[in-house]
């Protein structure tokens, strides 16, 4: 996968389900990414509340789904539900790679030892450690590294691979279908398969 520059976008951004499952069925209904703007532009199709929030979902889901090679829309149509939320999930990792690094780097490590319970801690130490490394990641607030968190654990949590508590959070391995973890295997994001199955 691509490595992009660190970004704090993310704070205004969301998991967005149905907003991508509804992308994936008009491009599957022969609609480009090109018509889809105009539809979202003109007919409002994800009934957001402004024109500007209207824009903003479908460039990040329309980003989102550029990562991912053309072939996914009808895997992802024969998948149930969990699934598709991990092609969601995969796709924002691809989009993102400060979130993917976590989900790497954090999420992964913990299967692999076998701990189950992500903290505010966990995503503490994660920023500061980027922080040092990253003059970007250096320069923002707290309050964006506190709204960084709290939408990596929405994330996590709309995909299924963390529970609502309020303060720690327990850690859900997702099981992938051989399927999903096959169409990834071979596209190039055998690193997103070792994420979420927690493997070296």
């Amino acid at each position: 996968m691509e490595k992009k520059p660190y970004s704090a976008g993310a704070v205004k951004m969301s998991f967005w389900f149905m907003e991508f499952r509804k992308v994936v069925e008009l491009l599957a209904a022969g609609k480009t990414l090109e018509e889809i703007k105009e539809m979202n532009k003109n007919e409002n199709i994800f009934g957001a509340p402004t024109a500007a929030r209207a824009n903003q979902i479908f460039v990040t889901v329309s980003g989102r789904i550029r990562t991912l090679d053309k072939s996914f829309v009808e895997v992802f149509q024969r998948s149930d539900v969990a699934m598709q939320k991990i092609f969601v999930l995969v796709s924002s990792l691809a989009y993102d790679s400060l979130f993917f690094e976590f989900v790497y780097e954090v999420i992964r490590e913990k299967l692999i030892l076998g701990a189950d319970t992500l903290t505010d801690s966990d995503i503490r130490i994660f920023f500061k450690d980027k922080s040092l490394q990253d003059e970007r990641v250096a320069k923002w607030t707290a309050a964006t590294l506190k709204r960084l968190g709290a939408y990596y654990k929405t994330m996590l949590c709309e995909a299924g691979l963390l529970d609502k508590g309020k303060a720690d959070r327990k850690i859900i391995r997702p099981v992938l279908s051989p399927t999903v973890e096959e169409w990834l295997n071979t596209h190039d994001m055998e690193v997103c398969v070792k994420a979420l199955n927690g493997v070296r």
